[in-house]
């Protein structure tokens, strides 16, 4: 295709993009599992051109920016809290998943070599980070849960892409070593992530180094392509790299920039990450089209029974192993029962049916060389890209389906009311701090009285209101915290439509209304209302 075709094709994508995501918020369906409908069907239309996807505009364009943002947003006390969990989960499981596949994929295809069969194994081990913080935050799933969830999905392609390379480096015409392999493992962990800090702490800098935001802005979108680059170039983990780089920045990034480049940069990053999510999952639908050119249609049907053996065969390693996980290291040293016991078994369960795959196994199918070192055609290629889908539409599309009334039926324990004491705590915390640095102010000469008096006040309600010992406070319950930002909206759309009527009838001019919307704008978030348009009663 000639570049205008390209961008039409991407044009077109990004159309469908828009309106799947607008279908899929109507009938509350995760958007990623419909986009993934969306282009298979696509992808059957007779006519369409067939979109190739290059896994290394994947690796490089897509993957980046996505773990570098899953990872800034994760709790690193909550992940630290869970490390037990998530290297069980991250190392342990997909290595047991990939023994697993390879030795039911060499059942299931007659002449596979055990180096194809681990390569297969390898590439639909790894749950995906895009998949799993694209479907479980939106969906009420308990935070700890989340955390192990995303914890899993961020660390477990290094394991993966380890064996996958090694894997791949005996086929195209070697022997499988696993002493290198071991070693190839610990390097590339360790590397990766000293990578990654290096790149944190050069972002650190340069962002103090700066006072423009736009300036700003772009070195964060820089950052995590720096990762991944050197990453690659040093053959470290680059998934590691963008984790701990964006875990690390997270710890800074509150002290390094202002108030207006961290509300600019959420809007940027979140308006990326959804672009770039919409292209990845109806790319994914999309790749089924180019894969019916390259398998025989009186082998497509084998095959994709043959995907749906190995679909159910790495959802059943999963379903044993989490409650093993859950369970052995509790036995094999009693005292930590205290400390940490075992959760309730619906959450162990939904862990071990949430096992979504997405664009990081697609792209390793995808990257799988074409001949070997022999010049001969790569063996079972065709074959592991389109059982690699088959597992992907299988996790994605039956499983996340699923999760919905699957989570309605287990009736999981709400874990909200910690998060709220903790959010209690930290706004008194916050005011008597405020109070304190106010009182040593007070005698400056330039901070007159009056206004030392209104913001004493102010933090003094702001204290005793908050001051309940870490519990709920009564007055900050869901129902009425909920009736005050009612409140408050009702409030603010009085304000902003009364400013766009004396803009309309030429009392102000547009540059005056637009930095007073920008300050009920800041006030909405603040409340979290910043989501809610003016209502009907007011006008548009």
């Amino acid at each position: 295709m000639d570049g205008l075709h390209q961008l039409e094709v991407v044009i077109l994508l990004l159309g469908v993009v828009l309106a799947l995501t607008t279908l899929a918020q109507k009938i509350v369906v995760p958007y990623p599992i419909l986009l993934v409908i969306g282009g298979l069907v696509l992808g059957l239309v007779p006519g369409l051109p067939v979109v190739i996807l290059r896994p290394d505009l994947v690796f490089l364009v897509f993957l980046p920016p996505i773990l570098w943002a899953a990872a800034y947003f994760t709790s690193w006390r909550e992940f630290r809290y869970n490390i037990r969990p998530i290297s069980l989960l991250a190392v342990g499981l997909v290595l047991a998943t990939t023994a697993a596949v390879a030795f039911v994929a060499r059942l299931l295809l007659p002449g596979m070599g055990w180096a194809e069969a681990i390569a297969l194994g390898a590439i639909v081990s790894p749950p995906d980070a895009v998949s799993a913080t694209a479907i479980a935050r939106r969906l009420h799933i308990p935070r700890r849960i989340v955390t192990i969830l995303e914890g899993e999905s961020l660390v477990n392609d290094a394991t993966a892409l380890v064996l996958y390379r090694t894997a791949v480096g005996a086929a195209v015409g070697g022997s499988i070593a696993f002493g290198p392999t071991v070693f190839d493992v610990l390097f590339a962990g360790v590397a990766g992530v000293a990578i990654g800090l290096a790149v944190g702490i050069a972002m650190r800098w340069a962002l103090c180094a700066t006072q423009d935001s736009f300036t700003e802005i772009a070195i964060t979108l820089l950052a995590p392509y720096v990762a991944w680059v050197l990453g690659e170039q040093a053959h470290a983990s680059a998934v590691l790299a963008c984790v701990a780089g964006g875990l690390y920045v997270r710890q800074y990034f509150s002290e390094a920039v202002s108030p207006v480049t961290r509300i600019q940069a959420r809007a940027v990053w979140d308006l990326l990450i959804f672009v770039l999510n919409g292209f990845i999952f109806i790319l994914i639908g999309l790749q089924l089209g180019a894969l019916r050119q390259a398998v025989p249609p009186e082998r497509l049907g084998t095959l994709l029974a043959t995907g749906a053996i190995i679909s159910l065969t790495a959802i059943l390693v999963r379903l044993g192993w989490v409650p093993l996980a859950a369970l052995i290291p509790r036995w094999v040293s009693r005292t930590i029962r205290t400390r940490d016991p075992l959760p309730p078994w619906p959450n162990i369960f939904l862990i071990g049916w949430t096992g979504m795959r997405g664009i990081v196994t697609l792209a390793a199918a995808l990257a799988l060389p074409l001949t070997t070192n022999a010049g001969a055609p790569l063996p079972f290629r065709a074959e592991i890209i389109l059982i690699s889908l088959s597992v992907i539409l299988a996790t994605l599309v039956v499983q996340g389906l699923s999760l919905a009334p699957l989570i309605r039926a287990l009736r999981l324990e709400d874990d909200t009311r910690t998060l709220e004491g903790e959010e209690m705590r930290a706004r008194e915390h916050a005011a008597a701090m405020a109070l304190t640095r106010l009182e040593e102010l007070s005698e400056q000469p330039w901070s007159p009285t009056e206004h030392v008096d209104r913001l004493r006040d102010h933090y003094t309600r702001r204290r005793q209101r908050f001051a309940n010992n870490g519990a709920v406070d009564p007055e900050c319950a869901a129902e009425t915290a909920e009736a005050f930002r009612q409140l408050r909206h009702e409030t603010l759309t009085a304000e902003r439509v009364a400013l766009i009527g004396m803009r309309n009838n030429g009392t102000i001019s547009d540059d005056v209304l637009h930095r007073l919307e920008h300050e009920l704008d800041v006030e909405a978030l603040r409340v979290g209302i910043g989501e809610r348009r003016v209502t009907r009663e007011h006008g548009t």
